[in-house]
């Protein structure tokens, strides 16, 4: 009896690797959702049974995080001091609310983004797969 392939595509690069997690959708299969709760993965994938138990994050989505919300804000406080010349209270009153929203909306597929490394690296677990064109992508 053949085996049949699988109905879902690998992913063809390490960048569409890292889309398909910060989209929330399984590494591997693009399909499935990654986590049941808001930072918590499932234990495997619906579609193509992908273990994902053995992923470490860590807290390497908090950095990834905080880098990119200090980086976009940077410019948006130096303009509310240089061109606004708003005072400290009226600046914290800004920049705080909008920076806790920007680290609540990108810790999650900054989570989903470091699974897909894992996956597509083979780290913590995982298997590595990639498809024959991606290997010598690679090399």
């Amino acid at each position: 009896m053949p085996i049949e392939p699988p109905h879902y595509a690998l992913p063809a690069s390490f960048g569409q690797t890292l889309l398909r997690g910060a989209r929330c959708h399984c590494p591997r299969c693009g399909e499935g959702p990654l986590f049941r709760k808001w930072l918590k993965p499932v234990d495997e994938c619906a579609v193509c049974n992908l273990d994902i138990r053995e992923q470490r994050a860590d807290d390497f989505p908090a950095y990834i995080s905080l880098f990119v919300t200090g980086h976009l804000l940077a410019p948006v406080l130096i303009f509310l001091v240089a061109e606004l010349a708003l005072g400290a209270m009226a600046i914290v009153a800004i920049i705080i609310p909008l920076a806790v929203a920007m680290l609540i909306a990108l810790l999650q597929p900054s989570k989903g983004a470091v699974i897909g490394m894992q996956w597509w690296n083979g780290m913590h677990g995982f298997r590595k797969e990639r498809l024959p064109q991606a290997d010598e992508d690679a090399a």
